[in-house]
């Protein structure tokens, strides 16, 4: 049985949705309360069983290393100032036995270009995608594990998908294909960006894949399309037509953090429930009354 080892972070994009913040830094690097969205999305890769970490970075990315490296200089003060428990967060962000591995793309020709760029490194092992701007709080099990559950017992890719109001679908790639059990689907096929009228289902693409290494003999054989870039969708649409694909719907809360309003959910959500500040936050904005 192969088993999910690898996972693929394409974090090279500019980010322009949150300008000027995201000028000189990263939006992976943008935090929820108190951690940036690279971090949560590496947390999830490493709970459902990945080893090894492979981050497609672009030239202003440099925070992304910096921030999984060690940090000399604030680990000694920290020690020194007697800050143990923080220490403690710096020194562990991920366990030992994590292998990270940075590959720059030269270009931004699109998530299926920055997906190719990891052919190296992935070889012929079956392999997740992790698109850290989509936040998912699974709750006991995360995503990503959901997925891997459903790799192991199907041997097969996998993409999570949701259900999306249908005036919605404009916005993603969605699915066609056969209800096959309970929160699965056998894709016949995806339909990036559809109009409403034209949409096969309201069952959208988001940003966790689990692939065969297949895909990237049809990423090469993918020409670019609108802007130049290459789409993993179209990749993926070729992959069905040699080997079984299928769709699951993940238990769990997705908050698109790629988006203003999105991120500004998972703060809120996310500072309700840290343990730290949560009934704090919570007692404030009741004060404010923004609970009714």
């Amino acid at each position: 049985m192969k088993k999910v080892r690898k996972a693929v972070f394409p974090v090279a994009g500019l980010g322009t949705r949150f300008l000027p913040a995201t000028k000189a830094n990263p939006k992976e690097m943008l935090p929820i309360v108190d951690k940036p969205l690279i971090q949560y999305a590496a947390e999830e890769a490493v709970n459902a069983g990945i080893d090894t970490l492979i981050f497609i970075i672009g030239r202003n990315k440099r925070a992304i290393p910096d921030h999984f490296d060690k940090a000399y200089e604030l680990e000694s003060e920290l020690e020194a100032s007697g800050k143990l428990d923080r220490l403690a967060e710096v020194q562990h962000i991920l366990p030992p036995e994590i292998s990270c591995i940075y590959i720059r793309q030269s270009e931004a020709l699109g998530l299926g270009h920055a997906v190719l760029c990891s052919k190296s490194v992935v070889g012929d092992e079956p392999f997740a995608i992790i698109l850290a701007d989509d936040l998912i709080d699974g709750g006991d099990k995360s995503c990503l594990q959901q997925m891997v559950d459903v790799y192991e017992k199907e041997q097969s890719g996998v993409i999570g998908v949701q259900k999306v109001p249908l005036e919605n679908v404009k916005n993603y790639g969605v699915v066609a294909g056969q209800n096959t059990k309970d929160r699965l689907w056998k894709l016949s096929g995806l339909v990036e960006k559809p109009k409403p009228e034209d949409a096969p289902s309201n069952v959208a693409v988001v940003g966790r894949y689990i692939l065969e290494s297949s895909i990237f003999e049809m990423l090469e054989e993918t020409q670019p399309g609108s802007g130049g870039e290459i789409q993993l969708t179209d990749a993926i649409v070729k992959q069905l037509q040699q080997e079984s694909v299928y769709a699951y719907e993940f238990e769990g809360r997705r908050y698109d953090c790629g988006s203003k309003l999105g991120y500004l959910q998972a703060t809120l959500e996310y500072g309700l429930k840290h343990p730290e500040v949560g009934a704090a936050f919570k007692a404030y904005l009741k004060k404010m009354d923004c609970f009714k």
